[in-house]
């Protein structure tokens, strides 16, 4: 199995301003040591290192772990306007955009990174909330080599997952974009509704168009990680998990190393 999205930090350092402190359980050094040992007792194989810091140096930090047996691959951070850096473990770049204007992905100014990414068969993660994915659409159909994986299923919101859907599907009629299944047991209200959460995601995107991660340790706010990956497979038929939870990740990120297995 791949866990294809977990962070690393350390407070203080490497450009690391988040988590903040009043996330007291989360406010602490991460490091590679504990997240090995987390691996070993779940039977994960691999891991993506996603950024979790809005500034490049995170990013170098992270590719100074790249040599790690456990590390397949590493999503680093860009704002998309300025030179992008070069590694064989960097497999993708993740702006911040969460927390940005509803049509940041217009901006003319990150056409020439998205082509250059598309060049490179690099992966453009989308940090997003549902107000973002028309925007990303519109991207994704400008660039159709570009691939794209849409992180924590746009993280829906509870109380209009109608609004969520609609959005989630007309983006997943373009071929080029995945989702993640993570970082959903942390969003308000919404553990209840997973079900129909992973019904929905299924239903749009295939299960060859789905990537499972932990989202840890955040996820740990809500919820330990064997519990996730438990509650997780059961979201997908017996017969699918081979491809969400390792072999879609090792498709579309082209990430070498480790095989995969159910």
């Amino acid at each position: 199995m791949i866990d294809a999205h977990v962070h690393l930090w350390r407070i203080g350092e490497h450009g690391c301003t988040w988590p903040p402190a009043d996330l007291v359980a989360i406010h602490r050094d991460v490091e590679l040591a504990e997240l090995r040992a987390l691996a070993v007792a779940n039977r994960i194989e691999g891991v993506v290192l996603v950024q979790s810091q809005d500034n490049a140096v995170d990013t170098e930090w992270l590719l100074s772990l790249a040599d790690d047996p456990l590390v397949l691959g590493i999503v680093g951070w860009s704002d998309l306007r300025g030179t992008l850096r070069s590694h064989p473990k960097l497999k993708g770049l993740r702006p911040m955009v969460q927390d940005l204007a509803a049509d940041w992905y217009d901006d003319p100014a990150i056409e020439a990174a998205l082509m250059a990414m598309a060049d490179r068969g690099l992966v453009l993660d989308a940090l997003v909330r549902p107000r973002h994915l028309a925007a990303l659409r519109r991207l994704a159909a400008r660039h159709p080599a570009l691939p794209i994986v849409i992180d924590h299923a746009a993280k829906p919101d509870a109380g209009d997952l109608a609004g969520w859907e609609g959005a989630m599907r007309a983006i997943a009629e373009r071929p080029n974009v995945a989702c993640k299944v993570s970082g959903l047991v942390t969003e308000p209200g919404l553990t209840p509704r997973l079900d129909e959460v992973a019904e929905i995601v299924i239903d749009a995107f295939g299960t060859d168009r789905l990537i499972w991660g932990s989202d840890w340790p955040v996820l740990t706010l809500a919820e330990d990680y064997a519990a996730w990956l438990d509650r997780a497979q059961g979201l997908i038929a017996a017969s699918d998990r081979g491809a969400v939870f390792g072999g879609n990740a090792q498709r579309i990120y082209a990430l070498s190393g480790n095989s995969t297995s159910s």
